[in-house]
């Protein structure tokens, strides 16, 4: 079907000729347009190249001064982006990445940079999934499709007080999109600490059709002992009502709304079992899959770093999650204290939640502000 035309190629498929046309936006190209590429005479590569002139790479990246929002894209007409790679200075969580589709006033997209590419933490980890591959040395590239029909705009917002500087390249094609085909969403939320015995919201307030497609969180922990005892549930299309928030609707006392799908274990959830530990080290053992992945552990050094910090995606690539009217998600911080007993926790929990849904898009809950989203 639509593979056929540009949307969503696989091995089987690279052999079929299409009528999409490939475009690509970048510093050194930023409208994309065919044959404007390698055109600069000023940029931040000038200096270095003005022994060898024009199309000698004169704009590789862009400088985004302290509360300056930059267009990285601005496509008009039907498409679909299909590869982004960017790989940003400055502090990751102090750089928001929004994106807006069909000249929706609010954005459909809208999360710090790094946790949007699963490296919540601001460091390194290597990533190698099918959606989200990050790669050395901060190299972020990200696979979800996002077909769009009328207008495609990105933007990249700089909080903090320093300059930063991008590197990106963001590979779309022009075709048309078919009538099944949703548009792409991702939310970031943070809570820190979680109060006792309430549970983090990953997301709520999704209102249309379409389907669940991935988690990632940074998690820290700010007890002893093992934190991933937590539940992950999944409300879909009444099982809390438009009316109620998520918070009083699973409140541990009073509350009667119960999910459709309920996990049984933070670990679980993403794909692991048994504490992610690895019985030879007796230690967290890291690691990377297609689909599923704790790809960044951050233990305590017995100075400063006094936290264990988690890192963590589970991506719904083969089993979405779909929904006709409305979805909220939800997941316990949960341990154990003496006597066998479940303890609730109180830790630093960052998420971003992805999914594809029709328009429109519900206004996001306010982002934190920038001293609220600082790694501490």
């Amino acid at each position: 079907m639509a593979g056929f035309d540009g949307l969503g190629m696989h091995m089987g498929h690279l052999a079929w000729l299409s009528n999409a046309r490939t475009r690509s936006l970048s510093a050194e190209n930023p409208t994309g347009e065919k044959g404007q590429g390698g055109r600069a005479t000023e940029g931040l590569g000038a200096k270095s190249g003005r022994d060898l002139g024009r199309g000698w790479k004169i704009s590789p990246a862009l400088a985004v001064q302290p509360g300056e929002c930059r267009t990285l894209a601005d496509v008009e007409g039907s498409g679909a982006i299909q590869q982004i790679w960017m790989t940003p200075t400055g502090a990751w969580r102090h750089s928001i990445l929004r994106i807006y589709w069909d000249d929706q006033p609010n954005p459909s997209v809208e999360c710090p940079i790094g946790d949007f590419f699963a490296c919540g933490w601001g460091q390194y980890a290597q990533v190698s999934s099918l959606a989200v591959c990050v790669n050395p040395g901060s190299a972020f590239n990200c696979y979800w499709e996002m077909p769009f029909r009328k207008r495609c705009r990105i933007t990249l917002t700089n909080i903090a007080d320093q300059e930063m500087v991008i590197f990106y390249q963001i590979n779309y094609c022009l075709t048309e999109v078919p009538e099944q085909a949703a548009y792409f969403h991702a939310q970031f939320r943070r809570v820190n600490p979680l109060p006792y015995k309430e549970v983090y919201v990953i997301v709520d307030g999704i209102r249309g059709k379409g389907q669940y497609v991935g988690t990632y969180m940074a998690w820290q922990v700010n007890n002893t002992g093992w934190w991933g005892e937590g539940e992950i549930k999944f409300y879909l299309d009444g099982d809390i009502p438009q009316d109620v928030s998520t918070r009083e609707a699973v409140a541990e006392h009073g509350g009667e709304r119960f999910p459709t799908i309920c996990g049984t274990g933070t670990e679980d959830y993403f794909c692991g079992s048994y504490n992610f530990e690895n019985k030879a080290t007796r230690q967290y053992q890291e690691f990377t899959t297609p689909y599923a992945g704790m790809p960044q552990v951050i233990r305590p050094d017995g100075v400063y770093q006094s936290q264990q910090r988690f890192g963590l995606y589970r991506w719904h690539i083969t089993d979405p999650i779909r929904f006709e009217k409305d979805l909220a998600v939800t997941i316990q911080s949960l341990g154990w204290r003496r006597g066998g007993r479940y303890l609730p926790l109180q830790d630093d929990i960052a998420s971003v939640a992805y999914w594809y849904q029709t328009l429109p898009t519900a206004r996001f809950p306010s982002l934190p502000d920038r001293d609220a989203l600082e790694i501490i």
